[in-house]
């Protein structure tokens, strides 16, 4: 089939030349025989000559910028703007393909006069709002809310996006906007109250899934949102089939307590790591500034970190009921010293009692008041004591205590292996469920005593990797990387110093199978070497910047000599795999005549599909 593609964006820079590169590509696959038109600033217009015009039997218009369309008319055309393309450009062409509609004279004069972005891809326009959340509150909240922004504007759609990161709820939506709102996109890693959105079409996914399919995201949400139950102002039921979308269950509940549990745990490390500036062993002086740090970092911060973690399990299970049986059952875990496993274990035996006498103690009318402020948290806490005291705490606890033992006595070469077992998990996915398997690993043994900080500076430094590897790449050949990847680059190397892991999640979007066997090989190697030269650390969070507090460190130089080990291995080798040349706006000659190795838009921070 002959194509005649068409692309333009507003500024008429890097996104016409991306969109036209990858949409001739995706097209090839097909086996269509396609003739490109871009619209740029950078170079006049060179329009399609007539033979082609004339055996055209498709025009695509990606297009978020002012087209003439007067001569297509009679063509078989479809028009949409140039964001809807990017993210997945072969479903783009079948919907094209499929979509596409002769031009009549009236339509094309139409389009000339407007931007095809600021028309309404549906009738009534619907409104939207969404919430987005992870479980660390930083990278992949803030990024999924952008790629929705972005799709919600290039589909037509108004959309506002309330971030629940880690310094609370920013800009919130209004009572307004959610009872304007036609569906309301739930694009959470975590629990979120959803008893605002009682009533409203209500659309559950992950963070991950906005982020890297936000314009899908919001086709699914349109058409397989259902009513949230719940009366309006009051608390909304948590499951059963008001929600979709999300994948709820043991996963969710548990990030849910993370997150809760995370602040606590950093907060409680540095103030340790701070009591060490004084000395090793001047904590132990009675009434000293040092001894005062380590009661508040270790004596209060670490003591409630278990108890928080369970009783935000218990809260993403069974809403508020369960906090307070959750955390007794994390304080009696604590104190039978069976850890963070136990606080895991007690979280979800307190979640799962609250939610069932939630659901099947009925009560007369009269005194249904009283079941979520006396009865549930009464006979849930008394259920989960019990089972902790008798039946959960004592081989948990054996559990805790070989892995703790394990971990003080380790010789070399298990150390290297955990090393590498713990860094390659931790470079897998980037903050999908094996990362994150990684990382509770290493936060709940911050607590298990001597020996346990050691995974936790090898995931660390590992999880440092990936984003400084890319943009070492992207330093390094830049002949390969288009100017979108390279900015990507410079902005994925500041993240990755900060270990915010997501800095490389577009180039891992855009070529998984060279990225993440890299990635995680180096990973591997930082996690080994971290693990061998017995690299301590106090905080779980912070990156490099972590090494300004004295002692949260006990081998900065090693640790660094294995953070840029891991980090060049990963950039050169990426270099080095990295196919293709990427013809980068603003040449002279032709751009549809270059190679184009791959497409990719955005500021490092919200992805597109593969070309």
């Amino acid at each position: 089939m002959n194509v005649i593609l068409v692309t333009a964006c507003p500024s008429g820079v890097a996104t016409t030349f991306l969109a036209a590169r990858g949409l001739e590509r995706a097209a090839t696959r097909r086996g269509w025989k396609a003739a490109v038109e871009m619209h740029s600033q950078l170079e006049p217009v060179v329009p399609v000559d007539s033979a082609t015009l004339a055996a055209a039997e498709l025009i695509v218009v990606a297009a978020s910028a002012p087209v003439d369309l007067a001569r297509f008319v009679g063509k078989r055309v479809h028009q949409a703007p140039i964001s809807e393309a990017l993210p997945d450009l072969d479903a783009f062409l079948t919907r094209a393909q499929k979509e596409a509609r002769t031009l009549s004279a009236a339509a094309a004069v139409g389009d000339t006069k407007a931007e095809p972005s600021s028309r309404p891809s549906v009738p009534g326009k619907q409104k939207l709002v969404a919430v987005t959340a992870c479980p660390t509150g930083v990278a992949h909240t803030f990024m999924a809310a952008e790629a929705l922004s972005q799709a919600g504007r290039g589909l037509g759609y108004p959309i506002r996006v309330e971030t629940q990161g880690s310094v609370g709820a920013q800009d919130a939506l209004t009572e307004e906007e959610i009872r304007e709102a036609e569906v309301v996109i739930l694009a959470c890693d975590i629990e979120v109250d959803p008893s605002r959105f009682a009533g409203k079409r209500v659309f559950r996914t992950s963070t991950g899934a906005a982020l890297k399919h936000a314009g899908q995201t919001i086709h699914d949400a349109l058409e397989k949102a259902r009513v949230l139950g719940g009366k309006e102002g009051g608390q909304a039921a948590r499951s059963g089939g008001g929600e979709s979308g999300g994948q709820r269950g043991p996963y969710r509940h548990l990030l849910t307590g993370v997150s809760f549990m995370l602040p606590m745990v950093v907060a409680g490390g540095l103030l340790i790591a701070l009591s060490f500036v004084f000395g090793i062993d001047a904590a132990k002086e009675k009434g000293s500034l040092a001894a005062a740090l380590m009661q508040i970092g270790g004596g209060a911060a670490f003591k409630l970190m278990v108890p928080l973690l369970a009783g935000y399990i218990a809260y993403s299970i069974a809403d508020r009921p369960g906090i307070a049986p959750g955390m007794i059952g994390g304080y009696l875990a604590s104190e039978l010293g069976a850890g963070f496993l136990g606080g895991i274990a007690a979280g979800f035996i307190a979640g799962y009692t609250a939610q069932a006498l939630s659901r099947h103690v009925k009560l007369p009318v009269s005194v249904e008041a009283l079941k979520p402020i006396l009865i549930i948290p009464l006979a849930a806490s008394l259920v989960t004591g019990l089972v902790m005291i008798y039946v959960i705490g004592t081989p948990v606890a054996a559990i805790m205590s070989a892995v703790t033992t394990f971990l003080t006595n380790m010789n070399s070469g298990n150390a290297i292996l955990l090393g590498m077992l713990l860094g390659a998990m931790m470079c897998f996915d980037l903050g999908g469920p094996i990362n994150k398997a990684a990382y509770t690993f290493g936060v709940g043994l911050l607590s298990a005593g001597a020996g346990a900080q050691g995974p936790m500076a090898a995931i660390m430094a590992a999880g440092m990797v990936p984003p400084i590897g890319m943009g070492i790449a992207s330093l390094m050949a830049r002949a390969k990387f288009s100017e979108p990847e390279r900015e990507a680059g410079k902005a994925s190397l500041v993240l990755g110093l900060c270990f915010i892991s997501e800095g490389a999640i577009p180039f891992m979007a855009k070529d998984p199978l060279r990225v993440i066997p890299i990635s995680m090989m180096g990973g591997a190697l930082t996690g080994a070497m971290s693990m061998y030269f017995g690299v301590h650390l106090m905080a779980p969070h912070g990156g490099l910047f972590v090494l300004l507090i004295p002692n949260a460190v006990n081998h900065v130089l090693l640790y660094l000599l294995s953070i840029a080990a891991g980090s060049l291995f990963v950039g050169a080798g990426y270099a080095l795999v990295k196919t293709g040349r990427v013809e980068l706006p603003g040449t002279t000659e032709q751009p549809r005549e270059k190679p184009w190795s791959g497409t990719g838009a955005g500021n490092g921070r919200a992805t597109v599909g593969q070309g």
